[in-house]
């Protein structure tokens, strides 16, 4: 039963047609469906990818298969909403430096920590929503 539900999903995400757009065996596929097997996530990073990404998608699931939940979430994202949610990360570490008084150890390092973060955030949302840019506009 359980097969034929994945069967059915990955027949919904077109990947073995964007597969065979990309030149892919079904050797080269059988890694990603073991994975999509165990977190069906993964279908919708195939649904939303077009033929160029789908050679690097088994080594992006085999690298960061705690991610996948995430970047199923992500995907989803209108683009223009990842990079406004960018920005916003990015206000919000120089908002941090603004508010948080430099002058204990104690809250130069939340400063550094919260700068980090955000700021890695706000790139991340920003190189996020170019690419998906690229990636849903392709389609």
């Amino acid at each position: 039963m359980q097969d034929a539900q994945l069967l059915t999903k990955v027949a919904e995400s077109g990947l073995l047609s964007k597969a065979q757009a990309a030149g892919l065996s079904l050797s080269k596929l059988e890694p990603l469906l073991q994975l999509a097997a165990s977190n069906p996530e993964i279908l919708v990073l195939v649904e939303a990818s077009g033929p160029e990404l789908l050679p690097i998608l088994p080594t992006v699931v085999k690298v960061a298969p705690p991610a996948l939940p995430l970047l199923a979430a992500a995907i989803q994202v209108p683009p223009p909403a990842l990079a406004v949610l960018g920005l916003g990360a990015l206000g919000a570490a120089a908002g941090v430096v603004y508010v948080v008084p430099d002058d204990t150890i104690v809250n130069i390092a939340a400063q550094t920590f919260a700068v980090g973060a955000l700021g890695a955030a706000g790139l991340a949302g920003i190189a996020g929503s170019v690419v998906l840019g690229k990636v849903l506009g392709g389609k």
